[in-house]
């Protein structure tokens, strides 16, 4: 019996939901972590320092407990699953938005100075490889 072509592409598919469920819990995590624990917790002073000086010392706190939630939300989010191609494409917006920012305003403060950009983007290139490459489709009918 002959297959029918594309049989092969589809085969590869296999193991590619366990792979992409394993990334999208990984990308929540960065967010979980980044938000809730450095920020809401404030594990991490420097992001509590980098908005004081982006948005000012009078609400820094405040605002940097409302951006960890925010964060915290999104990792929920992401696991969830729900709306994935919005998800990641508000998630590309907000980590370009936020490094550019901090590129301009507060490069001394980042953990990697200005390779913090590299790092921004290898986390903006996984998270569109997860949702535009990685995730499984479903098949359409013939």
């Amino acid at each position: 019996m002959k297959s029918r072509p594309g049989t092969a592409a589809k085969n590869r598919l296999v193991k590619r939901p366990s792979l992409y469920f394993a990334v999208r819990i990984a990308i929540g995590g960065v967010w979980f972590v980044n938000g809730l624990v450095c920020k809401v917790l404030g594990w991490v002073p420097r992001h509590g320092e980098i908005v004081s000086k982006i948005l000012g010392e009078e609400w820094a706190r405040p605002l940097t407990i409302a951006i960890g939630l925010g964060e915290g939300c999104l990792a929920v989010w992401i696991w969830s699953g729900f709306r994935s191609r919005v998800s990641a494409l508000l998630q590309i917006s907000l980590v370009f938005t936020m490094n550019i920012i901090e590129f301009l305003r507060a490069q001394d403060m980042l953990l990697w100075g200005p390779l913090n950009s590299l790092y921004a983007l290898a986390f903006v290139l996984l998270v569109a490889w997860h949702e535009f490459w990685l995730k499984p489709r479903r098949p359409r009918n013939s």
